[in-house]
């Protein structure tokens, strides 16, 4: 596991520190938790795929309840949340976690929105479909606010077309696991964006940071493509 941090100016009184854990898809979790403790983050913030089947016993939910005792933490809901139907968003909820399933809330001088994948439990999910477009309307308040705006948006393919106009100062994605093959520094294939996607790992226009995420769900290997856990610095 690679830490990568950030450090982006918010206009804060006092600093927050955030770690970025994304499409841990239910995967072990020790090292993690006991990382997390050394690095002492004040909130911890989840952009989607961190379970990887919607079952109340399987390892993601116990992830969340674990890393909530550490300090709060926002989740939003990627498309593997949502693949297989249930009850997921209390089972979610129950855990401790602050779900922004296309909400938000003010949170020590900031706003942090979650903008929920568009897919739902009747879609037909596929590496080359495209991603159904989001909720947008449910944040227009989000968007409104005067404060310094960070929002956890699991799909990145949503940037250029939804997002990159709209009047946020932060947004946080996964889902393209670095583009699974890196080359010469590109992802080689993420969903929703194709081959040689554009936006896979890093910070794109000073708005948008894409997490290469922290496991491999697939029978594909991750080439030159550690998992990564991000940590922003916001002052």
């Amino acid at each position: 596991m690679e830490i990568n941090r950030y450090e982006i100016s918010a206009g804060l009184a006092s600093p927050l520190r955030a770690a970025v854990v994304a499409d841990l898809h239910s995967a072990p979790f020790d090292g993690l938790i006991e990382k997390l403790k050394e690095l002492s983050p004040d909130v911890i913030l989840c952009p989607g795929d961190t379970l990887h089947r919607a079952n109340p016993d399987e390892k993601g939910l116990d992830f969340l309840a674990q890393a909530s005792k550490l300090c709060p933490l926002f989740c939003t809901l990627g498309n593997h949340e949502v693949k297989h139907g249930g009850d997921i968003r209390s089972h979610i909820k129950s855990t401790g976690a602050i779900l922004l399933d296309d909400e938000w809330v003010g949170f020590r001088g900031i706003a942090v929105g979650g903008l929920s994948t568009g897919y739902t439990e009747e879609s037909k999910q596929g590496r080359l479909k495209e991603t159904p477009r989001p909720r947008l309307e449910k944040l227009d308040r989000f968007f409104g606010q005067k404060c310094f705006k960070l929002l956890l948006s699991h799909h990145p393919e949503y940037y250029p077309r939804y997002l990159k106009d709209k009047n946020v100062d932060l947004i946080i994605s996964g889902h393209a696991h670095g583009g699974q093959w890196r080359i010469f520094g590109r992802g080689v294939f993420a969903p929703g964006q194709g081959i040689f996607p554009k936006y896979t790992s890093g910070l794109y226009d000073g708005k948008l940071l894409v997490s290469r995420g922290l496991s491999n769900h697939t029978f594909i290997p991750r080439i030159f493509n550690r998992p990564e856990l991000i940590i922003i610095d916001l002052k």
